[in-house]
This record gives structure tokens, C-alpha cells and sequence, in this order.
């Protein structure tokens, strides 16, 4: 089997699990945000997990949803658009940076749920690119990355939108120079047998929920398997199809999953995990990384830990 030294950012170590910052640091900062990047490595976060969907011109850009909403995101004239807004596979690069992502929308339930939010007056949507060269920079060497290809629902051919997306962001990842601190991760396990098609060296994370829904949640339809037809055991569902990393949603998550993913070889982590009573729970179950939209709570519960 092949050994990716990329899954040693994710893996835990003496100190406890590693820790993921959720789409940059989305309770503190606006998701998806070079802002929000850059905060989880100033105070020490392993990694940044992140969402990239595919624009009109087919440039690769750091959005969750297939669609740029007004939950979070305002037009050239200062508006909050509609929600949902205009898919971003029908926007050209310049027209999704021509909006501004850089608050919540206060009046809506995503942005009640993240109330305490920052807001960044003149952010937009990064590249794939940015991000990358973000990473590259020397003083951010220690950054892994949880790069989540999020398929296109909408997509014509969905053979040609996996092969072309893959290709696109794999170019990305290997001119930045960080292969070897890059994980290809999705809820569409169909792209992740392309990616390890196309680039067999970096691992992949396969992502997963058992359907409950998300209250406050800002998602959209996202290509999954269904869910019914997956073996009953996920861990070796995941071995089956050729990962090497299993995320579950945290109320998916039990002691004894992670026992028979380890058993099998995988690395184990875990979304979206932002109560203390919750991040306790995943450390006293043994995941090795812990994705959370408050790294630093994360990091408190670890501390805590320590000092006891």
C-alpha cells in the first residue's frame, strides 16, 4: 500500500488530534476568505479545509456552494443577492469577483447563526490559485490542506465535469508546489476515483453524513453517493473504493468506528465540530483531525486537557 506523508498533517499525535479550520475560520471570519486563511495559521491551526467549484471560464474559486447566495454575498451595487443567487458555473471569474463575501447576512439564518462574525469590508472570492500560493509561501510551510472539489449537481456530463475538474485543480496544486502537503477531499466519490486517476500522489479523503439535515446550515444540492446503497460499514466502504481518509459528520462518529477505520489503515477526521461538549466527545472517540469553524476552541479543549 501506498504511504502519502500528505496524511501526517491529519493524523494526531502525542497531543491529541489536529485541527482543521472550516472554510478558513467561519465563526470568526467570512468563510472561504484569504482573511480567514491567514488567521489559522497566525495562531497554529495544521490545516484549512476549503471548497473549490468551477466558474463559466473554468478557472478554479474557493465558493461552498454551486450557487453565490445572498446569505452571504453582495453584488457590485452594495445588495445583497438573491438567495439562492446566480450559479457560479454560469459566472465568468471576473463576475464572481466582482461581488463581495465579505460579511453575513445578518437577516437570515446563516448569518444569525454566525452573528459573531467579523466583517471584512472588500473580501471576495479567492482563487484556487490564491490559496495555493498562500501555502506556498515559505512561512506558511507547516499548512496542510483539505482541498473539497465540490461536482457541479447541474452538469450536462458528469464523466467530462469530474475529469476536466480534476485536471484543473491537480495543475493548480503542482504549480503552487504543494503536492506533497495536499489532500483531495469530497462527498462525490466518484471524483475522488478520477483524482486518483490523474494524480495518484496525493491521497484522498472521502466525506461523509448518514442524512439528518443541518439546521442554519448554508448548503446546497452536493453529489454524494446514495447513501443506501453504501455497505454498512463506512470505514470499509472507503478502503473498498481506495481512500485513504474517512471524514464523518461528528453525530456519525462513535469509539468504535474509529477503532475499525484505524484497524483498516485509515486516517480519521471529523465535521463540523464547534461545541465543546461535541470536541470532547471526538477527542475521547480518537479522531485523528477535528474540522471546526472555531479552531480556537479546539485548541482550548486540547490545552484544558493537557493541563489536567
Amino acid at each position: 500500500m501506498r504511504q502519502y506523508g500528505q496524511l501526517d498533517g491529519f493524523r494526531a499525535d502525542a497531543a491529541g488530534p489536529r485541527i482543521s479550520g472550516h472554510r478558513g475560520a467561519r465563526g470568526v471570519l467570512p468563510e472561504n476568505t484569504m482573511e480567514g486563511f491567514a488567521f489559522c495559521q497566525q495562531i497554529g491551526v495544521a490545516s484549512i479545509e476549503f471548497d473549490v467549484v468551477m466558474t463559466k471560464d473554468r478557472v478554479p474559486v474557493v465558493v461552498h456552494n454551486h450557487t453565490l447566495d445572498g446569505a452571504l454575498a453582495r453584488g457590485a451595487d452594495g445588495l445583497w443577492l438573491p438567495d439562492p443567487g446566480p450559479r457560479v458555473a454560469e459566472m465568468t471569474l471576473a463576475e464572481v469577483q466582482g461581488c463581495n463575501v465579505g460579511a453575513a447576512n445578518r437577516d437570515t439564518e446563516y448569518g444569525r447563526r454566525f452573528s459573531d462574525q467579523a466583517t471584512l469590508p472588500s473580501a471576495k472570492a479567492p482563487t484556487l490559485a490564491d490559496v495555493l500560493a498562500f501555502a506556498a509561501k515559505p512561512e506558511n510551510a507547516s499548512l496542510s490542506l483539505l482541498l473539497e472539489m465540490k461536482t457541479d449537481p447541474d452538469a450536462l456530463d458528469m464523466a467530462q465535469e469530474r475529469e476536466e475538474m480534476v485536471a484543473a485543480v491537480a495543475a493548480e496544486v503542482r504549480r503552487a508546489g504543494v503536492v506533497e502537503r495536499t489532500v483531495m477531499h469530497s462527498f462525490d466519490w466518484g471524483i475522488l476515483d478520477v483524482a486518483r486517476a490523474q494524480a495518484p500522489e496525493m491521497p484522498t479523503s472521502y466525506l461523509s453524513y448518514l442524512p439528518k439535515g443541518f439546521p442554519g446550515e448554508n448548503v446546497d444540492r452536493t453529489v454524494m453517493p446514495r447513501w443506501k446503497e453504501i455497505p454498512p460499514s463506512l470505514p470499509k466502504a472507503v478502503v473498498e473504493a481506495g481512500g485513504q481518509m474517512w471524514c464523518p459528520h461528528f453525530l456519525d462518529v462513535t469509539a468504535e468506528l474509529v477503532e475499525e477505520a484505524h484497524g483498516l489503515g485509515l486516517v480519521v477526521g471529523t465535521w463540523t465540530v464547534n461545541e465543546v461538549a461535541d470536541i470532547n466527545r471526538m477527542i475521547e472517540c480518537g479522531v485523528d483531525s477535528i474540522v471546526s469553524d472555531y479552531p480556537g476552541r479546539v485548541q482550548d479543549c486540547l490545552l484544558r486537557r493537557a493541563a489536567a
